[in-house]
């Protein structure tokens, strides 16, 4: 989907090359409902003890990646930065109420805490940079914008689900989940940062393959939930109707927010590179930092395949319609 520019920064890759992302969740899906024994937690494969080790390192070098150059160079604009973490943590959790209240009778409840889950995501790193760089937006505040938004997450994340679901068949320790997240994903984000002095040469050899490294932790997540959710009574339980229901509630998630990011960003008369930020990072939700955030939350529930199943396709289809937004972006005149 994306490959290196020279400046540095991601790009879309414009081929009709298969989309191994997809197509290793995909598979990671039809394995598991055809084999649950083999990747649930203390299966065969031991796939919940690797996704740990995996999660560890895939922090580890988001944090490295951080360049701290580029966190000065955007925090300037902290109109920007503000419009973004409320379209994240406000609007997408106030647009869930919204028509959860009008659609929550005719959808799986189950569906319907997926899509508050998804509500309540950070945004996502390293696609929000690529859309911006593509689409020729402000890099520098996406990249603040980004990091911020996934800091921010460790402990707003678990908070609101806590509020929301303890009500609605989960209970969490609050207090310990987020201790646990802030373990897993925080600890190990900061500890790359603090080496990148140290560590950054090496980390620009393999960056190259980071990209890979990512996705393939992220495919044994959805692998490892699925095969607990199946293994439970997933498909059993639920008919094809499920993912028609999970489609349609995608599009309305992803449309209504591109829409209202960038009504508000040309109401507070931003620049064109500003409104870029606000859209593509106030829209995104990252399925980095969600796939492990949900196994340390519902790790163990059966219904954790369904409860992960709107951030996957969230993931896809807002992969596809940002990608061509940022090209209408990119063709836009320079001013001399």
């Amino acid at each position: 989907m994306f490959a290196a520019r020279r400046d540095g920064w991601p790009r879309a890759r414009v081929s009709g090359k298969a989309d191994w992302f997809l197509i290793g969740m995909v598979s990671a899906v039809i394995v598991a409902t055809l084999a649950p024994n083999v990747g649930r937690t203390g299966g065969l494969m031991h796939v919940d003890a690797v996704t740990d080790l995996g999660v560890l390192a895939l922090f580890f070098l988001h944090g490295m990646g951080l360049s701290t150059d580029s966190l000065k160079d955007g925090a300037s604009k902290w109109k920007l930065h503000l419009l973004v973490q409320v379209c994240t943590f406000v609007a997408f959790p106030l647009w869930w109420a919204l028509w959860a209240k009008l659609l929550g009778p005719y959808m799986s409840h189950d569906l319907m805490m997926g899509f508050f889950y998804l509500a309540v995501l950070p945004s996502t790193v390293s696609s929000s940079v690529a859309m911006t760089a593509m689409a020729r937006g402000h890099v520098a505040a996406a990249v603040l914008n980004a990091t911020l938004s996934t800091l921010l997450g460790v402990f707003i994340t678990p908070l609101l689900v806590s509020l929301v679901m303890n009500g609605a068949g989960h209970h969490f320790d609050v207090a310990g989940t987020m201790l646990k997240i802030a373990r897993m994903l925080l600890l190990p984000f900061i500890v790359g940062h603090l080496m990148r002095p140290v560590l950054g040469a090496m980390f620009a050899r393999i960056k190259p393959y980071t990209m890979a490294f990512d996705r393939a932790v992220i495919v044994l997540l959805v692998w490892s939930a699925f095969s607990d959710s199946v293994a439970d009574g997933l498909w059993r339980n639920h008919g094809p109707g499920l993912l028609a229901q999970a489609v349609a509630g995608t599009m309305l998630f992803l449309l209504p927010m591109l829409w209202f990011s960038r009504m508000l960003a040309r109401r507070l008369n931003f620049d064109v590179e500003g409104e870029i930020v606000a859209v593509f990072c106030g829209s995104k939700k990252s399925m980095a930092s969600g796939m492990p955030m949900a196994k340390l939350l519902f790790g163990g529930s059966a219904s954790m395949g369904v409860l992960v199943l709107p951030i996957m396709l969230y993931h896809q289809i807002q992969m596809f319609v940002c990608t061509l937004m940022a090209r209408r972006y990119a063709a836009r005149s320079t001013p001399p």
